[in-house]
C-alpha cells in the first residue's frame, strides 16, 4: 500500500513539473492551471499523510528521517504554491519543485520504517526512476533530432528548388520546426529531473564525489544546450535553419555522453 501511494504521489509530483515548464517556455495557461491543480492535490495527499502520522505519534520525537524528509519537501510544494499565487515568478516554482521531486524520490526510495534501508536498496531505485526519465528524454530527443534533420534536408531542397517525390510528401517546414520544438520542449524537463534523480541516487549512495564524473557532466551540458535552443526557438531569435542546427549540436552532446560510458563510473556500481 505504502508503495502504491508514495511512487502515485512521485508520478504525479513529475507530471506536475512537466506542465509546469511546458508553460514556463510556452506562456500557456491551460498547461500551468493543469500543473498548479497537480501541485495542489500532491500538496493535499502529502498534508492529509503528515497528519495522519502526527495522530500516530505520542511523541513528536518519535519522527523518522522518512517523516522529517517527506515534511521537507511539503515545506518546498507549500512556499511553491505560495510564490506561484503571490509573485508569480514560474521559474522559481519549477526550481524549487525539481529539488522536491529529487528529495521525494529519496523518500520513495527508503521508506516510511525506522530501520535504515540497506544502501544498496535505497541506490537501486533511484537509479531505475532515473534511468526511466532517461530513457523517455532520449526518445524524444532522437524523435526531434530526425525531424530537425528532415528540416535541414527539406530547406536545402526548396532552395534549390528540386521538387521531387520526397519533398512533395513532407509537411511543410513550419509544421516540422513545430513538431521538432514540442519534442525538445517534453524531453527537456524530464532530462533535468532525471539528472536530479541521478544526484539524489549519488548521495543516497555516500558517492557525491561522481557528481563530477563525465556522463553526469555531459548530461548537464546537454541539457543547458536544449535549453538554449528552446529559449532561440521561443522568441524566434535565429531562422528555422539555425534553431534545426541547435537542436543537433544538443543531440550531438547526448549522443557522446551516451558513448562515454567506458569513460564512465556512473552505472559501473549498480
Amino acid at each position: 500500500m505504502y508503495g502504491l501511494s508514495v511512487h502515485g504521489l512521485l508520478v504525479l509530483y513529475a507530471l506536475s513539473l512537466l506542465f509546469y515548464f511546458s508553460d514556463f517556455v510556452s506562456s500557456n495557461r491551460k498547461m500551468k492551471r493543469m500543473g498548479t491543480g497537480l501541485l495542489v492535490f500532491v500538496w493535499v495527499l502529502q498534508t492529509g499523510y503528515l497528519i495522519y502520522r502526527l495522530l500516530q505519534l505520542d511523541n513528536p520525537a518519535g519522527l523518522t528521517r522518512f517523516e522529517t524528509l517527506f515534511f521537507f519537501v511539503w515545506l518546498l510544494v507549500t512556499i511553491s504554491l505560495a510564490a506561484s499565487r503571490l509573485v508569480r515568478i514560474e521559474p522559481f516554482v519549477f526550481a524549487v519543485n525539481v529539488v522536491g521531486f529529487s528529495v521525494l524520490a529519496t523518500v520513495a526510495a527508503e521508506g516510511p520504517s525506522a530501520a535504515p534501508l540497506r544502501l544498496w536498496d535505497a541506490a537501486q531505485y533511484l537509479l531505475i526512476v532515473h534511468i526511466s526519465l532517461a530513457l523517455a528524454a532520449y526518445a524524444l530527443f532522437t524523435a526531434g533530432a530526425v525531424l530537425s534533420l528532415m528540416y535541414l534536408l527539406l530547406h536545402r531542397q526548396l532552395k534549390s528548388r528540386s521538387w521531387n517525390a520526397v519533398v512533395r510528401r513532407m509537411p511543410s517546414l513550419e509544421t516540422i520546426d513545430r513538431c521538432a520544438y514540442g519534442a525538445v520542449l517534453a524531453g527537456t524537463p524530464l532530462l533535468i529531473l532525471s539528472l536530479a534523480v541521478a544526484a539524489a541516487t549519488l548521495l543516497a549512495a555516500h558517492r557525491a564525489e561522481w557528481l563530477a564524473d563525465w556522463k553526469v557532466i555531459t548530461a548537464l551540458v546537454a541539457a543547458i544546450v536544449y535549453i538554449i535552443y528552446i529559449a532561440k526557438r521561443k522568441r524566434r531569435m535565429d531562422p528555422g535553419l539555425l534553431t534545426a542546427r541547435w537542436n543537433l549540436y544538443a543531440f550531438g552532446v547526448l549522443l557522446a555522453n551516451s558513448l562515454i560510458g567506458a569513460a564512465s563510473r556512473f552505472h559501473s556500481w549498480s
